[in-house]
Order: structure tokens, then sequence, then C-alpha cells
């Protein structure tokens, strides 16, 4: 069996699909011809054209209409198809040229989402209204998935990860403050050592989330060998009701400690001695990113953005 050389065969042009598709839109030549803006027998010879390359009669062609043939009937569907999909291209490549246009698949991990989103999305509408952010929230092995596979494009989260081909551009570093049910000897204190981590009943995140290790390896630092806790909790609102229900004390984020203790009365704050324990949140992006000066940018401008939030901000060298 012989197959045919497609390559060597004639392709139809752009404006040679363009005419035909508005002839088959407006069957009047000369309408279709002001519709695109081209003269009537330059059209009339684009839509000729095409029908020599194509080696089929698409318009049937009368004193005083024009109908479209059998097979301009399904072709006029694809060639619209085509143009669409030309029109799409376009499009995109001006997103890629321009700055800040287009998708911004943002993974965020779920201690910081609830807590500086708010400035993120108010940061976007109101320097980048033609960026579509789009928020995915996911714990820190997913997330990271998604940045080397190509789903996300971005991440927010605690830092370091220590990855290869990943970049973190730091953002800031905030203190961990000790929450505690109402009548804890600990309970709104300022300058409690870290050593008294070794007997709490301390509250964690379940398996998974990085604000557990943290707060293990918090403990650890302070002396402490034991497993600190039996219960766990999926989120920290759920964790901070467990604390106001007096099962123990946990810690928290001073980004989290506003939306989240005002959420009972049964709950007091402590702070820790200098230096508090901290974590350290930043933007990460895959090394190479095409859109590596828009990230960096972003970054620049999240950090000034934070600055009211109980945060220490900090410059790119850090």
């Amino acid at each position: 069996m012989t197959v045919g050389n497609t390559s060597k065969r004639r392709q139809p042009s752009l404006a040679q699909l363009r005419a035909f598709s508005a002839v088959a839109e407006h069957l009047h030549f000369r309408d279709a011809a002001a519709a695109i803006g081209m003269s009537q027998p330059a059209l009339s010879g684009a839509v000729a054209a095409l029908e020599d390359t194509l080696g089929v009669t698409l318009l049937e062609r009368t004193t005083r209409k024009v109908l479209l043939s059998p097979a301009g009937e399904r072709l006029a569907v694809r060639a619209k198809a085509v143009l669409e999909e030309v029109g799409a291209l376009l499009a995109e490549a001006e997103a890629v040229r321009a700055p800040f246009t287009g998708a911004l698949r943002l993974g965020v991990i779920p201690t910081v989402a609830p807590y500086l989103l708010p400035t993120v999305l108010r940061l976007v509408h109101d320097r980048y209204p033609d960026l579509d952010l789009q928020v995915h929230e996911e714990q820190t092995a997913n997330l990271l998935e998604g940045l080397t596979t190509g789903r996300l494009d971005l991440l927010l989260l605690a830092v370091p990860l220590g990855m290869p081909g990943v970049v973190e551009l730091p953002l800031f570093d905030e203190d961990f403050v000790l929450v505690t049910p109402l009548g804890h000897p600990l309970g709104g204190r300022s300058g409690i050592p870290r050593e008294a981590l070794r007997e709490l009943n301390l509250l964690l995140l379940d398996e998974g989330h990085c604000l557990r290790d943290q707060a293990l390896d918090i403990c650890r630092e302070a002396g402490r060998v034991d497993a600190p806790v039996t219960t766990t909790a999926a989120g920290l609102s759920t964790l901070v009701q467990l604390v106001a229900g007096g099962l123990g004390v946990t810690l928290l984020p001073r980004t989290a400690v506003r939306v989240e203790t005002t959420r009972s009365d049964q709950l007091l704050t402590g702070y820790f001695t200098e230096p508090a324990p901290t974590r350290r949140i930043a933007l990460a992006m895959r090394t190479g990113a095409a859109r590596r000066a828009e990230y960096q940018e972003l970054a620049a401008a999240l950090r000034e953005a934070l600055r009211p939030l109980p945060v220490r901000v900090l410059g790119t060298g850090n």
C-alpha cells in the first residue's frame, strides 16, 4: 500500500481560511469582505485559491446569493476551529510577552493560606489586575510534587526545603507563640524559656504538616526527647479549640494568632524569651523558571505588603 506524502501537499494560508470563514458566516461576498477588511476581489480570489489548494468546491455561486456546498458545510467548521486556535495561540504569546498576565498557579500550605492570602490577593488585585491568580491549598509534599511536575508555578510555604531544582525567595521570619487555656501558669506571660516545652502537654497538627515538624524540632532543641503529643488535629482552628477545652497547649505562628485566638475567650497567649523559636516563609519556584523575573518582582512587592503584619521582613540576600 502506498501512503501519500502529505508534507508535499500545498497548505492553505490563514488569509484563505479567514476569507472562506467570513463568507461561510455571512453568505455574501460584499458583507464578508467588509467584515474582515478585505476587498471583494481579494476575498473572492482567496476563496478560489483555497478551493484549488484543497481540491474541493466550497461554495455554490449564483447571481443572487452564495451557498455552501456539502464540502463547504463540513470544512467551514474546521476552518473556524483553526482560526480560533490561532487566535488563542496569539493571545497566549501576548500573555507571555507581557508580564503579570495570564494564569499563575500558586500553591500555599494550610498554615499560611488563611493568614497571608488576604494580603496576597489584595496586592495582586491592586497591582497586577491582568494576572489570573489560581490558588491551590495543599501540604508541602504535594506542593513540591506539583511544582516539579509543572502542575503549579509558584509556592508560598515554610522553608528551608533543601530540594534540588527549587529556588527559594525568602519573604519573612515570624516567631512562634505559646497558646494556653485560661488558668495555665504560662498563659499571658512574656519571656517564657524554651526549656518550658520539655514538660508541657503539647498539641500538634497531624502528620504531613510542616508546622508539626517545626514544632517537634523546637521541642528537641529545648531538650525534649519523648513524643509530646497524644492528640492531633487536621487544622489550626481545631487545634486551638482543643487548647480552649483544656486538653493541652500548642504553638502558633504569629500571623495566625489574631485570627485563631479570637475564636474563643478561653485562651491566653504567651511569648518566648529572645531568641524566640521562628519559622521562615518564602516563595519557591523552579530553577530556570521562564517567569523568574516576574516571581522576583512579586516577592519584592509581597515583602512590602507584609510589613504591617507581626513578622520580620527579609531582604533578597537572606
